[in-house]
């Protein structure tokens, strides 16, 4: 089972630039190549939340449950 992160889809469609993205939510742009890469162990609900509040959309639009 694995969790695949779909930030970078989400930055896409909004043509938005990781810098400013960082900057917006309150992340490093080194945490967001980390958040982007799957290479996340954990993130916060308040993360998540400020995440889906600068993107105007669903924690399921980021997140994605993959079965292995």
């Amino acid at each position: 089972m694995a969790i695949v992160v779909r930030l970078d889809v989400e930055l896409a469609k909004r043509k938005m630039p990781v810098g400013e993205f960082a900057e917006r939510v309150g992340l490093t742009p080194a945490n967001v190549a980390v958040l982007k890469n799957g290479r996340a162990k954990a993130i916060r609900f308040s993360t998540l939340e400020a995440i889906c509040k600068v993107l105007d959309c669903q924690p399921g639009d980021i997140l994605e449950w993959v079965d292995d």
